[in-house]
């Protein structure tokens, strides 16, 4: 999808380097110094506008989130919501996901959200979906021992590959909604801009896994 340039963004980023992080992997393994108090880490690799990871970080206080997005105008978008909120808890990073073990130690990230990712149709670039193997051999690197990976889609046939890549990589499913929003087990379902705008179309589909772990 073509982004449209918002001139005042490269600016509006170097504005803010309390919330901003420019240089990511002078912070690897350091992370917790870019908050007032020391929490468990929440990473969102594709942040789009924002509205996930801001009320995530409203409803969960007790835990520190970094999101990240690789397109100049829409962080910018993000970082506008961030600034509003006034929260402390958030921090945001302008580069891409696929780098996300270059700039976290091994066992630092709690958990990755994973929200409406470019599905990437053709299978010639099937590599380049952030469930491939490529990217989950990376989350394992960051991932603390029990740690998660959320991953939302719209897209059945980016959910069906996902599965199939989590499984044979292999994960452990902690969850599986074929229809989030008619789910009754009380999920939590903070919603993406992108989710409210295009939910009534068809159904959300919804994955939680974790790496298994050595006892």
């Amino acid at each position: 999808m073509r982004v449209r340039n918002k001139p005042w963004a490269k600016d509006y980023l170097a504005d803010h380097p309390d919330q901003m992080v420019e240089t990511p992997e002078a912070l690897m393994g350091n992370w917790q110094s870019r908050f007032p108090k020391e929490q468990p880490l929440s990473v969102e690799i594709g942040t789009g506008k924002g509205q996930f990871i801001v009320e995530m970080a409203r409803q969960h206080p007790d835990r520190n989130f970094i999101g990240i997005e690789i397109q100049m105008s829409v962080i910018a978008a993000a970082l506008k919501k961030v600034v509003a909120s006034e929260l402390t808890n958030i921090q945001m990073v302008r580069t891409d996901g696929e780098a996300i073990n270059t700039f976290f130690a091994k066992g630092e990230v709690s958990n990755i959200y994973l929200n409406f990712s470019d599905p990437w149709p053709k299978s010639r670039h099937a590599k380049r979906r952030l469930t491939s193997p490529v990217f989950l051999a990376h989350y394992a690197d960051v991932l603390a021992k029990g740690g998660q990976i959320q991953f939302k889609t719209d897209n059945r046939g980016l959910f069906e590959y996902s599965l199939w890549s989590l499984n044979n990589f292999p994960m452990i499913f902690d969850g599986v909604w074929l229809d989030l929003h008619a789910a009754t087990d009380g999920v939590e379902d903070i919603q993406t801009e992108y989710e409210q705008k295009f939910s009534a179309k068809g159904p959300i589909y919804q994955v939680i896994a974790h790496f298994p772990t050595e006892d």
